[in-house]
């Protein structure tokens, strides 16, 4: 059977049209890109001494645990691991402190070792001293926070480092003192700071270190106990106390 011209004409323009949806309904189709992974965990950090009391020469284990970082710095020791401990010998009394970081931020973690110093026999003390002591040895005050000698109180350790050249013989304590906020530990650092900025500013005026004791009450010892600025502006001191 022959095909007629109008036929076979119908029939190459069908083929045709098939073969033209055929070849558009495979499109090509772009996938989305991944999206971001999440941000890190900031890090969490724990550190503690075990035991945290000791006495002079005597060691103590600092035990410490990090997650989310890698980049972790004990002061005093270097960089460490996740986890681990190790002892020190500390020669007096310090603050280790643990610091943690990532690209999400860092954390720190601090234990105190208090050490108890070997006590020698005390020196028979002139009362006549310890009162001259007291009249013409003057505290030194600090700025919440801080443990920066003003300059007007540059000028107090002066006047004390001229009284205490006269008297070479006087031996003393600056206790470090602070006010009633912020934790127990924190303050115990900073009042040992305080105590040390006072006894080297003497050192730098010519008394000898030998004659300077330092320790640090933190807030455990107010000399005003209300909860004000005046009042905390009395216990951020470092207190001279006559004798060692």
């Amino acid at each position: 059977m022959k095909l007629t011209k109008v036929k076979w004409w119908g029939l190459i323009l069908s083929l045709a049209a098939a073969m033209a949806v055929s070849g558009c309904g495979k499109k090509k189709v772009t996938a989305a890109p991944p999206p971001p992974p999440p941000p890190l965990p900031a890090p969490t950090a724990t550190l503690s001494a075990n035991p945290n009391t000791i006495n002079a020469g005597q060691s103590t284990t600092l035990t410490w645990s990090v997650t989310n970082s890698t980049d972790i710095m004990l002061e005093g020791i270097g960089k460490v691991g996740p986890t681990g401990s190790t002892q020190v010998v500390p020669k007096e009394s310090t603050t280790y402190r643990l610091v943690a970081r990532n690209e999400s931020g860092s954390q720190d973690a601090t234990a105190r070792v208090t050490v108890n110093l070997a006590q020698a026999p005390p020196p028979v003390q002139n009362e006549g001293d310890a009162q001259m002591f007291q009249q013409n040895v003057k505290d030194v005050f600090f700025d919440y926070d801080s443990y920066d000698v003003a300059s007007q109180y540059t000028a107090i350790l002066q006047q004390d480092a001229r009284f205490l050249q006269q008297h070479p013989n006087m031996q003393f304590t600056i206790e470090g003192h602070c006010d009633e906020r912020g934790s127990t530990e924190y303050n115990l650092a900073l009042g040992d700071n305080r105590a040390l900025a006072a006894k080297n500013a003497l050192i730098a005026m010519g008394i000898a270190a030998n004659r300077i004791k330092t320790i640090s009450y933190g807030k455990e010892k107010p000399f005003c106990s209300e909860s004000n600025e005046a009042c905390w502006a009395q216990n951020r001191r470092a207190h001279f106390v006559y004798g060692q």
